[in-house]
């Protein structure tokens, strides 16, 4: 039973679903004008998404709390709150967050399962976050604790470096959400007492005439206006306008493009910079235009929206292509090995897609949101609930392996938060429209204005393409239901033409009701039947399901002749286990070869994979002639690679030899033993993985470095497995300037084993140091049976290799 108070609250406070809310009792009017069902209102079962969303609430919340925990997070707030000594911090300013994330997540699961526990945990966290919490409601343990070596991110004063690293309103913002998202879970104010003190700081102290700064990263304008919807309080809504509004340039500052401030929002049509920050702010743009009916910031994303989804995007729906600054790259700059696609900007991606959804009623943009929920964003997460991943690359040679946490933990947490609130994207509704845009076994309960409508939808998708749905309003009554036709079902990968597929889909979409076919029309996507409908209807909606192979634009340099495989809404890629010798970066596969599909129950607990034909290419000891043999090829879908180890993986598949990478014939140097001055094994296989880097700046591949390290003797070393006699070394510098921190050596030598001594070789030419190209110095012959490297690094900066080779 609902108690009184929850039913006053389901009226006025938010929806929880990260889409979007209804709109408050204080406020009517003013709201998108479609709104999402609350995710409580739907209960999932089916056996792909339930699955994932119990392992969620019982494995991965419990985890992550274990984690902020012992990783020291909750210590911060109790330093903070002078209950413990001392004045140690975590690694991070922002690592405040986790906690609000994970009760934000929790408190998300306590409304689809009630767990006494679980609530009296949070209530123990809220209360140390309300000792730590300052007299006027400022809330940021980093300056409270006032320690004796300030994190350098903090500054003198209280939103001194808010614009730069300080995170103060990112905070802030994440408290916000969590606070309302508990609030609705357990009718209990204790977090968004806290949450509503410091928004009223925020109140007094930032606006026009006061403090001018804008949020470092953005988040704090989605969370005020979910409090503002909560409350009601209408100042919440007008600093989230003013957060957006004081963007933009300064005379005699730099333009910040990372932080999105490089230009008014209004005069923003392209996404650049740290892609997490820019789409919490494009999320952060609809809302504010949606709750003041104020248009002015629409025509800005609507014209980014067009840039991402036309130029930069993955296949996955990741976004974010570079690692550098996490930010968008240039127009088409989608490298596949250096791919970031940070899991928080595919949760960025999604909670942004709906918005613009709920504004244009248009299915294109749950095209993106499914694209990204099914592929970027769920191979954040193991199967295991306890592994993760913050970059998801589109290919690997085994240095990506998932991870048992990050001390920047935010991709972590953000998990936490999205999973249990997934049934909310399911449903939506606008007056006696209602939306289906999402597709699992689940039943709904939707209060439309001429009736209340129960929908149950029976699936197996992603694996299979039939939805059967049955119609139950309370009177028998006129609405319009519509059913998103996702665009892979009507051959169009994504909206615009950044991919296509190299085949036309022939099979259409079928449509029947109470067993008959029906009629319906197509408006912006939607299959529309609008009748009067009466208990028990049943409609089934057959999706054309077959396996599509995807291009990319021409100008998407690192796909030229290659492809990748699609099924539905599921992207596939080869991986090591199961390929033939743990390969698949030397595999060629024709791009009329066919694929079927086979459900393997037995396989990364249940998967379709994808069976077909290809090559397997290598190379030859002093002979240039390609060894190829027909071998078969299995995929898997995307989000469920590196769950059985590191290895080879790629998405997209070469189907030109000229884009094809034949296993290399073996070396001295590629079947030696690698050690070196650090301990990663992920970096130890970029010295001799024989991959040819473009530059020194080159990401697409493995690099080996020795960052954060400076002015000090590092070494590498091959063992042999038999004696060698060598005579010329050839090195390849990793130097990632003008950005990053490692830039060529100072000076490197050579050194050979004789017994147990290292004696440096006898050069005939000189020490090379020098970009974009091999350095190679020649010796006398050496016989041994292992090589060291001795790199002396430069006074300010690290160094690195691409490659070592030896003769």
């Amino acid at each position: 039973m609902i108690c009184e108070t929850k039913k006053k609250l389901a009226l006025a406070a938010v929806a929880i679903a990260l889409g979007g809310g209804m709109v408050s009792a204080q406020k009517k009017g003013a709201d998108y004008p479609i709104q999402p069902v609350d995710f409580t209102q739907v209960h999932v079962h089916d056996n792909f998404w339930m699955p994932k969303m119990e392992l969620n609430a019982n494995v991965t919340i419990p985890y992550v709390l274990d984690k902020v925990k012992t990783t020291g997070r909750i210590d911060n707030f109790l330093r903070a709150a002078k209950k413990i000594p001392g004045d140690k911090l975590t690694t991070y300013t922002f690592d405040d967050t986790d906690i609000y994330k994970v009760i934000e997540g929790a408190s998300y699961a306590l409304q689809v399962k009630p767990d006494p526990k679980l609530e009296r945990y949070l209530d123990t966290l809220i209360a140390v976050i309300a000792d730590a919490q300052e007299p006027d409601g400022y809330l940021f343990t980093f300056r409270t604790i006032n320690p004796a070596k300030p994190h350098e991110w903090v500054g003198t004063k209280r939103w001194e470096k808010e614009e730069d690293l300080s995170h103060e309103l990112y905070n802030s913002g994440h408290l916000y959400e969590a606070a309302v998202a508990h609030y609705k879970a357990t009718g209990k104010k204790s977090l968004l007492n806290i949450a509503t003190k410091n928004a009223d700081l925020l109140v007094r102290d930032f606006g026009f005439g006061k403090e001018e700064r804008y949020p470092g990263h953005q988040v704090v304008e989605m969370g005020l206006a979910r409090l503002y919807r909560s409350t009601g309080k209408k100042e919440y809504l007008d600093l989230a306008k003013f957060f957006l509004d004081v963007r933009g340039p300064r005379p005699g500052q730099r333009p910040n493009e990372y932080g999105q401030a490089h230009k008014k929002v209004v005069d923003q049509h392209e996404a650049v910079g740290h892609a997490v920050r820019a789409t919490y702010m494009y999320a952060g743009m609809a809302d504010v235009a949606a709750l003041t009916g104020d248009k002015s910031y629409l025509t800005a994303i609507d014209h980014i929206w067009a840039d991402v989804v036309n130029k930069k995007m993955y296949l996955t729906g990741g976004i974010g292509a570079t690692g550098a600054g996490e930010a968008f790259g240039a127009a088409y700059q989608l490298p596949n090995m250096s791919a970031y696609a940070e899991t928080c900007a595919s949760i960025a991606n999604v909670y942004w897609n709906n918005r613009m959804f709920q504004l244009h009623g248009d299915a294109r943009y749950i095209d993106v949101l499914e694209r990204t929920l099914y592929n970027g964003l769920l191979s954040g997460l193991s199967l295991n609930g306890q592994q993760f991943f913050y970059p998801n690359p589109l290919a690997s040679m085994g240095q990506h392996p998932r991870r048992d946490w990050y001390d920047c933990a935010c991709c972590i947490s953000n998990m936490t938060r999205f999973l249990p609130s997934l049934p909310g994207y399911v449903y939506a509704q606008n007056n006696n429209d209602l939306y289906v845009n999402l597709f699992m076994s689940n039943t709904g309960k939707i209060q439309l204005p001429v009736t209340a409508v129960n929908i149950k939808q029976e699936t197996e998708y992603p694996w299979q393409g039939t939805v059967a749905m049955t119609i139950d309003p309370a009177k028998e009554a006129q609405f319009a239901l519509k059913v998103r036709v996702p665009g892979w079902a009507l051959g169009k990968p994504v909206p615009g033409d950044l991919y296509q597929f190299t085949s036309k889909q022939n099979k259409p979409v079928m449509m029947t009701l109470n067993g008959k076919p029906v009629a319906y029309t197509m408006e912006k996507g939607y299959a529309v039947v609008n009748r009067k409908w009466k208990k028990g209807d049943k409609v089934q909606v057959h999706f054309p399901m077959e396996t599509q192979k995807v291009l990319a634009h021409q100008s998407v340099k690192d796909d030229n002749g290659r492809f990748a495989l699609q099924r539905g809404p599921l992207v596939y890629t080869l991986e090591w286990a199961d390929n033939k010798d743990s390969s698949v970066q030397n595999i060629l596969i024709d791009k009329a070869a066919p694929v079927q599909a086979q459900f393997r129950n037995d396989l990364l607990g249940g998967v379709m994979v994808l069976n077909t034909t290809g090559v397997g290419a290598k190379r030859q000891v002093n002979s240039d002639a390609l060894i190829k043999t027909s071998q078969p090829v299995t995929a898997i879908p995307y989000f469920s690679w590196a769950n059985r180890g590191t290895g080879e993986m790629m998405v997209w598949i070469p189907y030109e030899e000229s884009a094809a990478k034949p296993k290399p014939a073996p070396t001295i140097a590629s079947t030696s033993k690698v050690s070196a001055s650090v301990t990663s094994k992920t970096m130890l296989l970029a010295l001799n993985d024989q991959a040819e880097p473009a530059n020194s700046n080159d990401h697409a591949n493995l690099y080996f470095h020795w960052w954060p390290k400076k002015n000090s003797l590092e070494w590498v070393q091959y063992d042999f497995d038999s004696e060698k006699t060598v005579s010329e070394s050839s090195i390849y510098w990793f130097d990632d300037a003008p950005f990053g921190g490692t830039r060529v050596p100072a000076s490197w030598r050579i050194l050979y084993k004789s017994g147990n001594e290292w004696l440096p070789v006898k050069t005939t030419t000189q020490y090379e140091v020098a970009k974009d190209r091999y350095n190679t110095v020649k010796f006398e012959p050496v016989k041994t049976t292992a090589m060291k490297l001795e790199v002396q690094l430069p006074e300010n900066h690290a160094s690195g290799i691409h490659e070592w080779k030896l003769k």
